[in-house]
């Protein structure tokens, strides 16, 4: 996305579009590095996030290979050793996994953006399909997550 940006950016209009409403691009801006990279960004952070949160569930001790719980040491806190892990390094995995597809599937939706936000004219209108084109990368990526977390679940 960065490498394309950079390519159209020396093209882009004098005023590119700041925001996108139902009716089409409803407010301007002077182009600048901030307003054309402003989904760039976005992205960046998201992807530092995604894949931070990737790498910690991979590191998180999964129940099946914690000590026994029986033992003295986690008799008292047990229920909150055990929250939230995964029950297995494939369960981590998949986790992991269907977090970085979410972040591919951010990336496609912005992408999308990116093409409205990087026309060589200043136009007003917006096609259709572009909410959709939004909408569903994000939302697939969502629905695989949830499967995912969902999935791990039902294992314990």
């Amino acid at each position: 996305m960065a490498v394309w940006g950079v390519i159209r950016y020396a093209r882009l209009p004098a005023q590119i579009p700041k925001h996108i409403g139902m009716q089409g691009v409803d407010a301007w801006t002077d182009r600048s590095i901030g307003g054309a990279f402003l989904l760039v960004f976005v992205y960046a952070g998201a992807t530092a996030l995604m894949v931070g949160c990737a790498e910690l569930t991979l590191r998180v001790t999964p129940r099946d290979e914690l000590p026994d719980t029986n033992t003295a040491r986690y008799a008292a806190g047990a229920s909150e050793v055990l929250m939230n892990r995964p029950s297995s390094r494939d369960s981590a995995c998949r986790i992991a996994r269907s977090l970085l597809l979410l972040n591919t599937s951010i990336g496609l939706a912005l992408s999308v953006g990116c093409g409205i936000l990087w026309r060589s004219a200043a136009d007003p209108d917006v096609p259709g399909w572009t909410y959709a084109g939004m909408l569903i990368p994000f939302l697939a990526g969502t629905a695989v997550t949830i499967a995912a977390a969902v999935r791990v679940r039902k294992q314990h």
